[in-house]
C-alpha cells in the first residue's frame, strides 16, 4: 500500500461569480522513503496540492489517504492530532519561535505530542547533530544564519517522527552553499533504512529540482508530467 494516495483531487474556489479550478481531478501515489518535488508555474496548484496533502485545505471532490485513513472523512480535531503525528511542514519562512533556543523550538512539537522530558532532550539533540547543528542548540534565532534556521526547522520537523514531510519551498531565501548542504541533508535521511522519511516538495528551484529523485509536474491544476 503507497504512504500517500490522491484519487481525483479537485479544488474549486469561487470569487463572486468567477469560479476558479486550481486543481483539476489529480491522482497521484507516493511511496515511503520517495524524495520528489511538485514542479510547474505559479499558479499551477503546487501550493494547493500540498496544502491539502496536508490538511490544511480541504479538496472540493476527492480523497485524500495517508498512512491508510482517509484525510477527509477525519473531524477537525482527529486532523490535527493526525498532522501532529504523521506530517512534518517545512515552510520558506522558517516560523522559530524567536525567545526559544533551537533546542527549544525542536523540542517544542514534541512537547504538544506527550512525549516525556528525557525522550524529548534526547531526539532534539540527536537530530540537530544530524542536522549539523551540534554546537548551536543553545542559541536562539536571531544568533543563527538563515541557512541554520532553516535546518533547525528541519530538525523539528523530523523530530516529530513523521511519515511524510512536507516542504513549501524550503530553499527559496537560502544561497547555494545552505540549499545544498541542506538538500544533501534531507535526501540521506530519506535514505535512512530507519527513518525512511518521505519528502515532497513544492519548488521553483532548480537545485532542488536537481536532487530530487521524482519530478511530478503541474499546469492548470493538473499533473503534465510525471517522471522518476
Amino acid at each position: 500500500m503507497a504512504l500517500l494516495s490522491l484519487s481525483n483531487i479537485s479544488k474549486i474556489y469561487q470569487q463572486g461569480e468567477l469560479t476558479v479550478p486550481a486543481l483539476q481531478e489529480v491522482n497521484l501515489t507516493v511511496e515511503q522513503g520517495e524524495f520528489a518535488a511538485l514542479v510547474g508555474p505559479s499558479g499551477s496548484g503546487k501550493t494547493t496540492l500540498l496544502n491539502i496533502i496536508g490538511g490544511l485545505d480541504t479538496p472540493s471532490e476527492g480523497e485524500v489517504m495517508l498512512n491508510g485513513r482517509d484525510m477527509t472523512r477525519l473531524s477537525e480535531s482527529e486532523l490535527s492530532d493526525f498532522r501532529l503525528f504523521e506530517l512534518g511542514f517545512i515552510f520558506q519562512a522558517y516560523n522559530l519561535v524567536p525567545v526559544l533556543s533551537a533546542l527549544e523550538n525542536v523540542e517544542l512539537i514534541m512537547v504538544l505530542q506527550g512525549r516525556p522530558e528525557k525522550e524529548r532532550r534526547e531526539r532534539a539533540e540527536h537530530f540537530l547533530t544530524l542536522v549539523g547543528l551540534a554546537d548551536q542548540m543553545d542559541r536562539r534565532p536571531s544568533g543563527l544564519s538563515g541557512g541554520q534556521q532553516q535546518r533547525v526547522a528541519v530538525a523539528r520537523a523530523l523530530a516529530a517522527g513523521p511519515r511524510l514531510v512536507l516542504a513549501d519551498e524550503p530553499t527559496a531565501n537560502l544561497d547555494s552553499e545552505n540549499a545544498t548542504a541542506l538538500l544533501d541533508i534531507m535526501y540521506t535521511l530519506s535514505q535512512d533504512k530507519e527513518l525512511q522519511t518521505t519528502f515532497l516538495f513544492s519548488t521553483h528551484d532548480p537545485r532542488v529540482m536537481e536532487r530530487a529523485r521524482r519530478i511530478i509536474t503541474l499546469r492548470d491544476g493538473r499533473i503534465v508530467a510525471d517522471e522518476c
